[in-house]
């Protein structure tokens, strides 16, 4: 779970200090940054797998991809900042496996990671260029500073105590040592002193040292990388979501909405009861989500999985009230796009960070309500313990309709909008800056050395429909 984001040197984004609770939606007209925040969050996650230059050109630029590793730095006119910095705070998973099946338990769960990178021209690579690792450190944050970084409310006794746990004598788990080429990132092993840490020349890296964490060396490194891994931008497309799959599909949701029958079908085989057959339990599953389906339309009586032995594919149907069965494919975009949704909130394997675009779209105003309560319903429950039921996961939206912003509680708000700023350089820009609602927990809790900016309430009106007559 990401809690809080700075980044500085990436696109519009200079100097920006984003805290996020377990909702977050974030306003702001067309062209104004908000796409930028989700890459930024995206660009992170593929620094956690990747090598450094592919995690770069999974990251879209102005038109839409990336053809050269410098459009991600900031610009003003033709002038590129020399180098770019992250700083993520998240809680992670308490335990997982590494790439080889290797079981692993965090020492502590609350961490901060930053990176900063600059680019540097590659010969060999022309159109590309390359990017070079100048410092790289992952450190662990107090359990008892924990209640001034986690400002958005929750229960301390429950959902925080069952979170954040665990302790850590030595700070890093990750550090930077040296300058210019003598540079050295090293790996701490878990039991701080008693290991020593395994150190590499930072000079020529291809990737993160975090990308390369593995359950023996540093299990807590590694759960940082797996929670980095998880947060992902989900585009449901239509025609993946219609698709029907084979027996041997994945049985995870795409972040396109690729394979929502087949991952259905896997979930409603998991919830089997001793106390129940197992038609029951698959009934209850499928009663689940057509009963949140029913939310969004009157009409629904059923929601399933046709399967087909013969071709041995799996189709997602949904019968109304009156008996009429529909297949996915007769369905439209925004009920497929809620049906995702509430295949996610099911599923327990579903964690992390969930980026989503404009979620309101093809769907009708007056519902839109519902769907953002299903958003909602999504992320980890902040009252109640962190367990298989409420998993640690998080959403993230951003949106330009008047109809979201309306509907969002107002500490889940934050509004995107330019600012004009003054580089070191001297030249202005313009800049995003991310500023809260007043009264609001950003606004009343964090520290005003923070320099936090708030929204009036008056500005907002223009989010808002003009009344008609």
């Amino acid at each position: 779970m990401l809690t809080r984001l700075k980044v500085s040197g990436f696109k519009n984004l200079v100097n920006v200090d984003v805290r996020f609770s377990p909702f977050t939606c974030v306003a702001g007209v067309n062209g104004v940054g908000k796409s930028n925040l989700f890459d930024a969050i995206r660009f992170l996650s593929a620094l956690a797998d990747l090598p450094l230059i592919e995690a770069a050109l999974s990251v879209r630029d102005e038109g839409g991809r990336t053809g050269d590793v410098r459009s991600l730095f900031h610009r003003i006119g033709n002038d590129y900042a020399p180098q770019m910095s992250f700083e993520a705070e998240m809680i992670v998973p308490g335990e997982g496996v590494d790439d080889l099946g290797q079981t692993a338990e965090a020492s502590i769960t609350f961490l901060r990671y930053s990176i900063e990178l600059a680019y540097r021209p590659d010969d060999s690579l022309r159109s590309l260029g390359s990017l070079e690792l100048l410092k790289e450190e992952l450190v662990h944050i107090n359990l008892g500073d924990a209640p001034k970084h986690l400002l958005f409310n929750h229960k301390a006794k429950t959902w925080r105590k069952s979170a954040v746990k665990g302790q850590r004598r030595v700070p890093y788990f990750i550090s930077t040592e040296g300058e210019g080429t003598n540079r050295v990132i090293k790996l701490h092993q878990d039991g701080g002193s008693s290991g020593r840490p395994l150190a590499r020349s930072a000079a020529d890296l291809p990737r993160t040292v975090l990308s390369v964490t593995n359950a023996a060396e540093s299990p807590t490194a590694l759960l940082a990388r797996r929670e980095m891994q998880s947060w992902q931008l989900l585009q449901l497309e239509p025609s993946s979501l219609r698709q029907p799959d084979e027996f041997t599909a994945p049985t995870k949701l795409g972040t396109d909405g690729s394979h929502l029958a087949s991952t259905l079908y896997h979930l409603a085989r998991l919830r089997k009861n001793l106390r129940k057959s197992d038609q029951e339990a698959e009934a209850q599953v499928y009663a689940q989500v057509a009963g949140r389906l029913a939310e969004l339309l009157d009409d629904v009586g059923e929601v399933g999985i046709e399967r087909d032995d013969r071709r041995e594919l799996l189709t997602l149907m949904v019968t109304t009230r009156d008996g009429t069965t529909h297949p996915a494919r007769s369905l439209s975009d925004g009920t497929m796009r809620f049906l995702a949704l509430a295949v996610l909130e099911l599923d327990p394997e579903a964690q992390g960070l969930l980026c989503l675009e404009e979620p309101e779209n093809g769907i009708h105003p007056e519902r839109i309500p519902k769907i953002l309560r299903l958003l909602q319903d999504i992320a980890t429950d902040v009252e109640e313990p962190v367990d298989q039921d409420n998993p640690l996961r998080q959403v993230i939206i951003n949106t330009h309709s008047p109809a979201v912003v309306q509907q969002v509680p107002e500490d889940s708000l934050l509004v995107a909008e330019l600012k004009e700023e003054k580089a070191p350089s001297g030249q202005w820009f313009k800049g995003v800056r991310f500023s809260c609602l007043p009264n609001t927990w950003r606004h009343l809790k964090v520290a005003e050395t923070e320099n936090t900016s708030t929204v009036p309430l008056g500005k907002l009106l223009a989010y808002y429909p003009v009344p008609v007559g």
